[in-house]
């Protein structure tokens, strides 16, 4: 296998929910290995660091644009503009998210409509958007970031979980739909890695101890331990892979939590 078969050059990426965490890592991830990159989230000047902070170490290209990803007026202005100002794209990464954790039986229906909105539906969204595109364009790649959680149950992780299992089997119904396309659509399920967000819980020892205790690897994962799943998924050596979900997890999901 030839290694350039990794590489994304002359590609162009859009990740959502770029300005920080796993999608922060996964756009400059993308940078490193060719692509220019569009970084979309609500908080503009985190995005704005990030496309100042690759274009200085990676010389790639890189645009940030505001937009709130449950709106489907913002994320096809949003497209327009990125396609627009890059030309083309060829991968979209569906990374935007988040959790509200809750027992089950306190869930709202405000934190239900909240999480599947912005986890599901604009993952959905940005994905019929950009389908379009790549089908007029004659292929592309969509990866979706799902969780381990879509997998196996998590405590107080109903309304998360449902979405991210949900993201699976949408992966599936899409890759099927469009591979005639030529769009392949697979999704990544990490378990926890050391972000802004998690930097709370992974401070309890207590509940640092249960998550190691139920990893096989018996740590919690590094950031770049999630890129390179991404980076493989939308480069030509992923080509004959689609419909697919690589658990990212260090083994958790053998077990269950």
């Amino acid at each position: 296998m030839n290694k350039l078969e990794f590489h994304l050059e002359g590609q162009t990426a859009l990740v959502t929910g770029a300005g920080r965490g796993i999608g922060k890592a996964i756009a400059i991830g993308l940078a490193e290995s060719g692509s220019e990159v569009v970084l979309v989230s609500r908080t503009f000047s985190e995005i704005e660091e990030t496309a100042a902070y690759i274009q200085e170490h990676t010389g790639r290209r890189a645009i940030a644009l505001a937009a709130d990803v449950t709106s489907r007026e913002q994320l096809e202005e949003t497209f327009r503009e990125a396609i627009v100002e890059m030309g083309r794209l060829d991968i979209l990464v569906n990374n935007a998210g988040m959790n509200i954790r809750t027992p089950a039986l306190e869930v709202t229906d405000e934190q239900w409509e909240t999480i599947m909105q912005t986890n599901l539906k604009s993952a959905f969204m940005a994905s019929q958007i950009a389908g379009q595109h790549m089908k007029d364009q004659g292929g592309g790649k969509i990866v979706n970031i799902s969780s381990v959680g879509g997998h196996t149950a998590l405590r107080t992780g109903v309304v998360y979980g449902s979405t991210k299992a949900a993201m699976i089997h949408m992966t599936k119904v899409l890759a099927m739909e469009w591979g005639k396309y030529g769009i392949r659509v697979n999704a990544v399920g990490p378990w926890y890695f050391h972000t802004p967000l998690t930097e709370k819980l992974l401070n309890d020892a207590k509940y640092l101890g249960e998550i190691i205790e139920r990893t096989p690897l018996q740590r919690v994962g590094e950031l770049h331990e999630v890129v390179g799943p991404v980076i493989f998924l939308a480069s030509d050596a992923a080509g004959y892979i689609t419909g697919q979900t690589l658990l990212v997890d260090g083994g958790m999901s053998i077990y269950g939590f």
